[in-house]
Parts: structure tokens; sequence; C-alpha cells
């Protein structure tokens, strides 16, 4: 399962956008262990491409599960 997660960063006037494999709570065991090491904060997205952003400057982390593409018209 593919998830997304938007990662805002402070003083930053757009979010980041990374679909990864990753669990939820795998994301977050990582930004915690970024924090507490004053690290930084590495995330791989599903293409295997990766981003880093200081700890210390992430403000948040949104998750949203991705539910498939829907194909069609008229789909509800």
């Amino acid at each position: 399962m593919t998830v997304e997660v938007k990662i805002g960063v402070q003083n930053a006037s757009r979010e980041l956008s990374v679909e990864t494999d990753a669990a939820p709570d795998s994301v977050l065991s990582e930004l915690r262990t970024a924090m507490a090491d004053n690290s930084v904060f590495t995330i791989t997205d599903a293409k295997g491409r990766t981003v880093a952003v200081p700890a210390d400057k992430v403000a948040y982390l949104y998750f949203t599960s991705d539910s498939g593409r829907k194909v069609g018209f008229g789909l509800t």
C-alpha cells in the first residue's frame, strides 16, 4: 500500500509531498529519532528517491493512503 506523506517545513511556503511504501508508524519513528539526535530526517519514496529535511525544521507530517485512481466517466 502506498502512502502519501506531506511534510510541512518551517519558513517554507510549500509542503513536500512524498509517496512511500513505508508505514506511517515507521515514518513517525524515523522523525522522532532524527529529532532526538538533532539530525536530518530522511524519507525514501516509492521510486527510490530520498528527501532529507533538518528534523528541527519539520512543522508537521500529514498522511493519506492511496485508494487507487478512478478511471472513466460517471464513477461515484
